[in-house]
């Protein structure tokens, strides 16, 4: 495949399952560096407890992959009503913290992982329920 085939990949919208999940991997990596980046700098710079610093650190990724996902991800609205979409988006991300939340607890309390470690465990999953749930919540 030529450089100039995958562009449509990358430009197009499209709903390809496929590639909505490959783009929305990496709309979450980037809002997971931005999620790491504000937890470290939380906890160990400012001595934010480090679930304080993960549910913080969260919402700004939240907003971030909210964002990049409007614009590039999905292409299909439900709600013509911005602000019941945000509120959908939102909810389906609150899950996603409390299972991060409960995650990065309990493999840090009782698994005694570094909180950065159980963060990226966690962080899996909830990249999983995120991008299923939205997109059969909202873009569908």
């Amino acid at each position: 495949m030529r450089f100039k085939e995958l562009i449509p990949i990358f430009k197009d919208k499209t709903d390809n399952v496929l590639i909505q999940f490959c783009r929305y991997i990496l709309v979450g990596g980037v809002a997971f560096l931005v999620d790491l980046v504000f937890l470290y700098v939380f906890t160990e710079f400012l001595g934010i407890f480090y679930l304080l610093s993960a549910t913080i650190s969260f919402i700004l990724g939240l907003i971030v992959n909210y964002i990049l996902s409007l614009i590039w991800v999905f292409n299909k609205r439900k709600f013509k009503n911005r602000s019941h979409e945000l509120a959908i988006f939102a909810l389906v991300g609150v899950f996603g913290l409390g299972l991060n939340d409960v995650m990065i607890y309990c493999f840090t309390t009782y698994l005694g992982l570094y909180f950065l470690f159980s963060k990226i465990i966690s962080q899996v999953v909830v990249l999983l329920w995120n991008f299923f749930a939205r997109r059969y919540v909202l873009f569908r």
